[in-house]
């Protein structure tokens, strides 16, 4: 991807937001282009507001919550439609499930960061932890919990920097290390897909204390919050 590469990074400073700019990480390490234009290159549509943000009423669990700390924690979505097994062919079906999985949770937190206008996917200082559940009946029978949970990760770094992403030449993306997280793989579950990934981010304290004070910390929005942010965006 080094025709894309040339048109995304650059050598400069570049401005990505008050919250990421003013935030507490070190220069040499922050980040030198702008997110979206690496989800534009790697094709993930982010949708609409309409599709993306709805109401919390009748929920049984959030899909995000946020934490005055600058933590936000993801819950987990499933990706591919078959169990693992050591055939190659299905390791790949994980693989490519465990992307759609990182592609589903990317459009969850640029809605989650952006709906109420506070920040977005720009905001993300680094990623902390990753768990991927792998489906493998029979429990140990395979090792293709790691592989299958790489679709994930890497699909995430390619997004915001890693060692593993797309972009990265001889083992370093030139854009940076904000992707690559720590990380639990483990198979032996049982279920009608390949994986399930969670994943917590850490973005600035000053993006999460705007959000909770306009709209609280949940995701989808509470419906008195949701009326709230359509009003907020006429």
């Amino acid at each position: 991807m080094s025709s894309q590469l040339d048109n995304i990074i650059t050598s400069e400073v570049i401005h990505l937001g008050k919250h990421y700019d003013e935030a507490l990480i070190p220069d040499e390490m922050r980040r030198n282009f702008d997110v979206y234009d690496r989800i534009s290159a790697l094709s993930i549509d982010l949708g609409s507001f309409e599709d993306n943000v709805g109401s919390l009423a009748n929920a049984g669990i959030a899909g995000v919550i946020v934490q005055e700390s600058g933590l936000v924690y993801l819950s987990g979505t499933s990706g591919g439609t078959l169990p693992m097994n050591d055939d190659a062919d299905r390791i790949k079906h994980g693989i490519a499930g465990a992307q759609d999985a990182a592609d589903v949770l990317i459009t969850r937190l640029h809605w989650a960061l952006s709906c109420g206008g506070e920040g977005d996917l720009n905001d993300v200082l680094y990623t902390v932890k990753a768990l991927g559940m792998v489906v493998t009946p029979g429990g140990g029978v395979t090792s293709a919990g790691p592989p299958v949970t790489n679709g994930f990760s890497f699909r995430w770094q390619s997004v915001f920097g890693g060692p593993k992403s797309d972009y990265a030449e001889n083992g370093v993306d030139p854009g940076g290390f904000a992707g690559i997280h720590a990380r639990s793989a483990i198979g032996g579950f049982d279920g009608r897909f390949s994986i399930e990934p969670e994943i917590i981010v850490a973005v600035p304290p000053s993006l999460t204390r705007d959000i909770i004070m306009n709209r609280g910390w949940v995701f989808p929005l509470p419906p008195v919050m949701l009326e709230k942010v359509k009003s907020q965006r006429g």
